[in-house]
């Protein structure tokens, strides 16, 4: 178990995260992805879906591969993949009270925009939570596992990798957390690619659910 009492910084992925992925938004994401290849790149929907598929395996992302292969300006790829609704994302008391009672900074740590960030924590009706949100503009589009996103965000915020913990449901995203020194947790997912390197001694602690297993750290820090 996550000692409490030994984190002063909490990183938080959103998407798959902080909601369940059962509000399946990625799937709208993924559409929203292909449709914006189809038109910026004058393709069918196809030939959309294999570059879309072969630029995430080559690149790490969609939009890295559209940025070096094609000189894509990100912040339109960006923008529009993100205007998505948001209805299946439901307020979540249960996971405001454990944020609340979380004590040290929080931060939203995001391949996703800033925006999009914004929009989901207010949905789930815990903004006030958080400090600040970490998105791929503030990465300057490099994205998660790559190590400078990780790099960067220690030095924006100052932070002290022992005295931080990192929670994402894509396990590979935790190696980089775990070679810096931060206390890492696997939010548990049905999701192939997120359960891509779960077995890894990179993942110290696994979450099933998020709230459940907040709960749990929170209880364990309490003074007998």
């Amino acid at each position: 178990m996550v000692n409490a009492a030994r984190i002063d910084n909490w990183l938080f992925d959103l998407d798959n995260t902080l909601y369940p992925s059962t509000c399946n938004l990625f799937a709208e994401m993924d559409g929203r992805m292909r449709a914006f290849i189809r038109d910026a790149l004058g393709v069918d929907d196809g030939e959309a879906r294999r570059l879309q598929q072969g630029y995430y395996l080559s690149h790490g992302t969609t939009l890295c591969g559209l940025m070096e292969l094609h000189g894509l300006a990100p912040e339109e790829f960006v923008e529009f993949v993100h205007d998505i609704d948001l209805g299946a994302v439901a307020p979540d008391p249960a996971l405001d009270s454990a944020l609340g009672r979380l004590v040290g900074r929080k931060i939203v740590f995001t391949n996703g925009s800033a925006r999009h960030a914004e929009r989901v924590l207010e949905r789930l009706g815990v903004a006030r939570r958080f400090e600040a949100v970490f998105d791929i503009a503030a990465a300057n589009y490099v994205p998660k596992p790559r190590p400078e996103p990780y790099a960067e965000i220690v030095r924006r915020f100052a932070l002290v990798p022992a005295r931080t913990a990192m929670i994402d449901d894509a396990a590979r995203n935790l190696a980089p957390a775990a070679a810096l020194g931060m206390t890492t947790v696997w939010v548990r997912t049905p999701s192939p690619h997120g359960r891509e390197g779960a077995d890894g001694p990179h993942v110290h602690h696994v979450a099933d659910p998020l709230g459940e297993f907040l709960s749990r750290v929170l209880d364990a820090s309490e003074p007998r």
